[in-house]
């Protein structure tokens, strides 16, 4: 599966704003937006002078930046909102929620990868178990009171143990428990919007995708 492997500096260049794709490194680099804040390519600076944005570059834009931030492709990303249409309340709301409840992500938020990609990584080579079982696929869904930990001959590796560190220095988000000697996790319930921390207007990714 085709995935972006160039510099993660230029798609935050080209969404106007920081995406941490990095992770804890984009805390302490200083990321090339501040540099240059405009789109990356060619014509980068003459686009960031353009008039005003359309309604519809609005909503293409905000769904870019919201499939960049998980690190999806663009089939992966429909997918998923096709099935959260489907779901009571909200559709922007349980969009997010079904993208924090991917395993990769909550081995992210719990500290076990710097970044969502590093816990991609970690799950495809089977370094993950979820309730006891090892799990090598990252769209795997967590649901509440699932356990996710990582496996016992892999909890000394560098990756694991440098990220829990900095774990200790800013704690996961409220809807999850993590103890971050034995590095095991649980999810204790469904994230609600407000406690999932992605700036992101998820109404327009809902207007664009129901034209």
């Amino acid at each position: 599966m085709a995935r972006y492997a160039g510099p993660a500096c230029r798609l935050c260049r080209r969404e106007g704003t920081k995406l941490f794709l990095k992770g804890t490194r984009c805390l302490t680099e200083k990321c090339a937006i501040e540099r240059r804040p405009y789109p990356p390519g060619q014509h980068g600076q003459a686009m960031s002078r353009r008039r005003k944005s359309s309604e519809y570059q609005k909503q293409l834009r905000e769904k870019q930046k919201v499939k960049r931030i998980y690190g999806l492709t663009e089939k992966q990303f429909r997918n998923i909102f096709d099935r959260v249409r489907l779901w009571p309340g909200m559709t922007g709301e349980n969009l997010l929620i079904a993208l924090e409840t991917r395993l990769d992500n909550v081995v992210h938020r719990m500290g076990f990868a710097a970044s969502r990609k590093a816990a991609r990584q970690l799950v495809r080579h089977r370094h993950i178990e979820v309730n006891g079982r090892t799990v090598d696929i990252p769209s795997y869904v967590v649901r509440p009171n699932d356990t996710v930990q990582v496996s016992e001959k892999s909890r000394e590796l560098v990756i694991v143990r440098q990220s829990l560190d900095a774990l200790a220095r800013a704690p996961p988000v409220s809807w999850l428990t993590v103890d971050t000697q034995k590095a095991v996790g649980k999810l204790t319930e469904l994230p609600t919007r407000d406690a999932i921390p992605v700036a992101a207007q998820e109404q327009l990714i809902v207007e664009l995708y129901s034209k």
